[in-house]
């Protein structure tokens, strides 16, 4: 007799008729939404700075300049070979101004040359595009120009922030297809060799990859709407990383229990019972983690939070509503050539259950050893430093960042990206000086006056002598502000590139400190709710922090000694920790649910032995498919991203196969019944009587865990 309700959701789902009728109320939604929002294009615009940072309310102001779309460009002239510049040289280059000019609409200054005869400079006004796909093909049609002149024996690179913008945009031409491209391909081969079925990896497959499809529009729509800032490729892979992982929990418990169940459309509905608190839960403390970023004051930080948050219940709704009817519909033969029946002797769990077996019977030892390899790990945070410069930021190469290297080697290299100052202008010349006085100014020019609500500004340019992005050039602008502010009513302010750097840096160090204690918290009230203690989320999260540490620590050791990245990049520590301790939390969650209700039969500490019998196999298989999608971030081209696939990629790996695997079952061993303090031990908890059909798997699995530890002493 069924133990499964007809009324109840999964019966529904699972039924003859009620799969037919969910898989085509699925399809209606499906063209619906993509109907709906078929023409929404992601939101442009990439903030580094919340709109209250110093830098963002001059940029405000420069705005109402004449002008105000106008940067500058630099071509950086040399001789190869690094040879001096010759009189026909200096002919050469001079004779580059005019076609210069030709190309940006603007008069051009004549030549720089450098102190050491090496190096001239030609630096030109450039009208930003409408979009930046425009300044990029303007920048194009600039470098052919320039290639186009005669210039014998001598290297032009066109380098200044247009250039760096337009190089990033056109580094990323295809490359959010080739990202898709990539992880699909990742998530069929892992779905290939954990199925080892040619059928069933293209459902949970397809489903994902829908759902990813829709995401991507949904987010697209609402970041519009709500003119957000994020990165879609992010987003991309959370939902197939996320997806993917809901499906194989699922799925897994489906192949249990059509071990014990004849009837696979019963075995599926148990299989959704048993596992939908599990994905429910986890989702939760992932949507919720990421809804912590509204607090952030870093636009891209607070929007993707919003879009990921979305994104994901996308994938959940996909996974519990659409995937189990087409599983029901197609019957248990979608696992050939491996088909699950009853009475099949199955190895499952063989070697995880002898795994736990014997961390649980020398629980200090394990935790010892497993603590101390995350020690080793985290000691990678020694030396570790936070902040990119802009060249460093590039992980392909471009000229906008040779440019930039060549001209620091020659010139100051402030020249490739100024400061600048808004001062009203009856103080202009007090501004002047004082910022003239500040050590590592070269020079301040006033380059443009303006009337704004009444008032007369004038904006002032500084060239310093660092280069951009170094210490030496964020503390120059402090020391600028702090000057510039000193003069009594002139209202000035300092903005340009390098004081973006300083905003942006404070803001996401302002972030980190606030939205990291915001995630554990989300993260221990849902453990609390799941788990009803208090003991238990707490042993749990204070693991996690530990993993996450030792992941930041050993995948920053490895971007320099391996990539030679010498700092992470700004964003880089506040989204690792997020995805890191949130999706840390999801395999916690699929593990230690088990584990409770194994519990109630065998007690906490043979309990936990037979969770990680049972889970360890899909647990580990959603850690590779997780730790591989993020991987796949390495092929865009800015560190960033690389940074971010590298240390969410192997902090998941030693979550699966360190911590979820020997250091929690450790600790529950330890701790025994205590872990569910304030409350009773599940087994204490159990109901007189309780059992029925469904408990036919846990016998099943008991037997075999039971032999294999047998076996394991014997050895």
């Amino acid at each position: 007799m069924s133990s499964t309700s007809p009324f109840s959701l999964s019966s529904r789902l699972t039924s003859r008729r009620g799969a037919w009728v969910s898989i085509g109320l699925a399809l209606l939604a499906i063209v619906a939404l993509f109907g709906l929002f078929s023409g929404a294009e992601a939101p442009i615009g990439n903030d580094a700075v919340p709109s209250t940072a110093e830098s963002a309310q001059v940029q405000a102001l420069l705005a109402e300049f004449p002008g105000s779309n106008e940067q500058a460009v630099i071509a950086v002239v040399t001789k190869e070979g690094g040879q001096s510049l010759s009189n026909e040289d200096l002919t050469a280059i001079t004779n580059l101004v005019p076609a210069i000019s030709a190309e940006t609409g603007h008069d051009v200054r004549a030549p720089f040359f450098s102190d050491d005869g090496k190096a001239a400079l030609i630096q030109s006004p450039f009208t930003m595009g409408e979009s930046t796909g425009d300044t990029a093909q303007s920048i194009k049609d600039l470098r052919a120009a320039i290639s186009d002149e005669s210039l014998p024996g001598l290297s032009a690179q066109v380098t200044g922030g247009p250039a760096f913008g337009a190089d990033i945009t056109s580094a990323f031409d295809g490359a959010d297809i080739t990202l898709l491209l990539v992880t699909i391909g990742i998530v069929a081969l892992l779905l290939i060799l954990t199925y080892r079925s040619p059928v069933l990896w293209l459902i949970p497959l397809t489903v994902v990859a829908v759902s990813d499809q829709i995401a991507g529009k949904f987010t697209s729509a609402v970041g519009t709407a709500l003119e957000l800032q994020f990165d879609t490729g992010i987003i991309s892979v959370l939902v197939f990383g996320a997806g993917t992982n809901y499906a194989l929990l699922l799925i897994s418990r489906y192949r249990e229990q059509l071990l014990i169940t004849e009837n696979h459309r019963e075995a599926l509905a148990i299989a959704w019972r048993k596992t939908a608190p599990a994905v429910l839960a986890s989702n939760a403390t992932v949507v919720l983690a990421l809804l912590t970023l509204v607090f952030a004051v870093i636009p891209g930080t607070r929007g993707l939070g919003i879009a990921s948050a979305l994104g994901l219940l996308v994938a959940l709704a996909a996974v519990l509503l659409v995937l189990p009817p087409i599983l029901a519909v197609c019957g248990r033969g979608v696992f050939w050539p491996f088909v699950p029946r009853p009475g099949q002797n199955k190895e499952y769990g063989k070697v995880w259950g002898a795994v736990a077996q014997k961390v649980v019977r020398r629980p200090v030892v394990s935790a010892v050893a497993g603590f101390t390899l995350l020690a080793v790990m985290a000691a990678g945070l020694i030396g570790t430093t936070v902040g990119l410069t802009q060249v460093e930021k590039f992980r392909v190469e471009s000229e906008s960042a040779a440019g930039l290297t060549t001209l620091s080697e020659h010139f100051p290299a402030g020249e490739a990206q100024p400061m600048f100052i808004v001062t009203r202008s009856d103080q202009a010349t007090d501004v002047t000086a004082s910022a003239e006085d500040v050590p590592g100014v070269v020079r301040v020019n006033a380059i443009g006056e303006a009337t704004i609500d009444g008032t007369d500004w004038t904006k002032l340019m500084v060239t310093g002598k660092p280069a951009p992005g170094t210490e030496d050039s964020l503390q120059l602008v402090a020391e600028l502000r702090t000057v510039v502010h000193e003069v009594s009513g002139a209202d000035a302010q300092v903005g340009g590139a390098v004081a973006v750097d300083v905003d942006a840096r404070a803001g996401a160090e302002r972030d980190l400190l606030l939205i990291a204690p915001l995630i554990l918290l989300v993260s221990f009230i849902v453990l609390m709710l799941l788990l009803r203690s208090l003991l238990a989320p707490v042993v749990l999260l204070a693991i996690n922090l530990v993993s996450a540490v030792a992941a930041i620590g050993a995948g920053s050791w490895l971007s320099r000694v391996l990539f030679d990245q010498p700092s992470l990049d700004l964003q880089v520590p506040i989204l690792s920790f997020l995805f890191l301790v949130a999706l840390g939390i999801d395999y916690t969650i699929f593990l230690v649910h088990r584990a409770k209700h194994e519990a109630i039969s065998h007690g906490t500490k043979q309990g936990m032995a037979r969770a990680v019998a049972s889970t360890g196999g899909v647990i580990t298989s959603a850690g590779i498919v997780l730790a591989a999608v993020f991987a796949a971030l390495g092929v865009l081209p800015l560190v960033t991203l690389g940074q971010l696939g590298l240390i969410v990629g192997l902090g998941v790996i030693v979550d699966t196969l360190v911590v979820r695997t020997i250091i929690v079952p450790a600790m529950f061993s330890l701790l025994g019944d205590r872990i569910w303090w304030p409350g009773k031990s599940p087994e204490a908890a159990r109901p007189a009587g309780a059992g029925g059909a469904e408990d036919k798997l846990d016998a099943e699995l008991n037997r075999l865990v039971e032999a294999d530890s047998s076996a394991a002493r014997g050895r």
